[in-house]
Order: structure tokens, then sequence, then C-alpha cells
């Protein structure tokens, strides 16, 4: 997904703050290369205008990881 598909909701709602969750089939939360990359341009594209990334959660089989705990942005 583009930033700008998930932000729009949180723009037309005046949002503050946004959390993204996603989940791996995979059922391993790891967050792959491409997590984190999405996870940064999301935080800069969201700090641009104002909408804060507060999290983004993997959930998998019996566990999460989000990456603001894990420092990847």
């Amino acid at each position: 997904m583009h930033p700008r598909e998930i932000l729009k909701p949180a723009i037309l709602k005046s949002a503050a703050s946004i959390i993204l969750v996603h989940n791996h089939p995979t059922g391993d939360p790891s967050p792959s290369k491409e997590d984190v990359e999405f996870t940064t341009r999301f935080a800069k594209c969201g700090e641009l205008i104002g909408i804060n990334l507060l999290d983004h959660v993997i959930v998998g089989e019996r566990s999460y990881q989000s990456l603001k705990e894990a420092g990847a942005f």
C-alpha cells in the first residue's frame, strides 16, 4: 500500500496520530526489510502533514513485534 492510501482516512478524520498493524501469514512477526523501509517512509510522510506514527505492529501466530519497541523508526 502507498502511504497516501493509509493517510487519507486519517486526514479526513483530522487524526493527530496513527498506529499501523498488519499480520504475517507465516506466523513469524519478525519485520522484513520492506516492513522497516515502509515504516520509515510512512513516518516521514505523516510527519510532513502532522500525523504522528505511534507504532507499527506486526502480528504473528502467537506473538507480535512492535517496530517502535525495536527501534526500527
